[in-house]
């Protein structure tokens, strides 16, 4: 294996571009900011801290000042009991089988919501709303091109479609007209905080299971979350037998 190249070296003590790898990798998906030419010199320069500290902490001894070795005995205890923790729930495992039958015997928990898809025209008063629905009705123009010329929403450039959208994303009034009027109609004028509307409905699917293959991880994750709840309930309860607690 190839010697790994050294970035930097203070009195003595290298620091390779193995030891920027392993800085960005321990970031995680934060990381892919600093893994580029910039960010891994941020990442150098901070390791050059780091070792300037810890000489100049080793050349002074702070390692045997009492107040050190109580927060090192502290942190300690910290890393035996998330080590220990990690040991009781370690075995804890979930099967495709125990997902999909948890999805098989709850179907009322993957059933998505109804959504519709309609377009709108938004005036700021009544009369203006009613003036236009006249001119739609009578064909003196489409729904489209008045909600281009009349509407103040930013959905006029697409002749006010608003695309899909699901029970309860709108405001009330506006929801309500959605999903009671009948697929190709025109409403209006429906008034809201925002003004008035002419609604046309365009679609509307009623809700539907959502698939397996989609929402299985989170299932999983649920599934792997109250197993392992439960193994380090199992655990307390047989050291609470082992190592009677008193509490005053």
């Amino acid at each position: 294996m190839a010697e790994a190249k050294i970035l930097a070296s203070i009195a003595g003590t290298n620091i390779t571009e193995a030891d920027v790898d392993a800085m960005v990798a321990s970031l995680a998906q934060r990381g892919q900011n600093y893994n580029t030419s910039e960010g891994r010199g941020m990442v150098l320069e901070q390791l050059i801290h780091q070792k300037l500290f810890l000489i100049d902490a080793s050349r002074n001894l702070y390692e045997r000042e009492p107040a050190f070795k109580a927060e090192l005995a502290r942190l300690k205890e910290d890393l035996l009991v998330n080590y220990a923790v990690n040991k009781a729930v370690e075995g804890v495992r979930v099967t495709e089988e125990e997902t999909k039958k948890f999805y098989d015997e709850n179907p009322d928990q993957f059933v998505g919501s109804e959504t519709a898809n309609a377009s709108h025209i938004l005036v700021s008063d009544e009369q203006t709303a009613k003036d236009i629905l006249a001119k739609i009705e009578s064909g003196e123009i489409t729904f489209e091109d008045a909600a281009k010329q009349y509407s103040s929403c930013p959905s006029s450039a697409e002749g006010g479609c608003l695309g899909d959208f699901g029970r309860g994303q709108m405001v009330p009034e506006f929801d309500e007209a959605c999903f009671t009027m009948e697929v190709g109609t025109l409403t209006g004028p429906v008034q809201t905080q925002f003004g008035y509307h002419l609604i046309k409905l365009n679609s509307r699917k009623d809700a539907e299971t959502v698939p397996y293959e989609t929402i299985k991880d989170q299932i999983r994750a649920k599934l792997m979350s109250e197993k392992q709840q439960a193994a380090y309930q199992s655990k307390i309860n047989q050291l609470r037998i082992l190592y009677p607690v008193d509490k005053f």
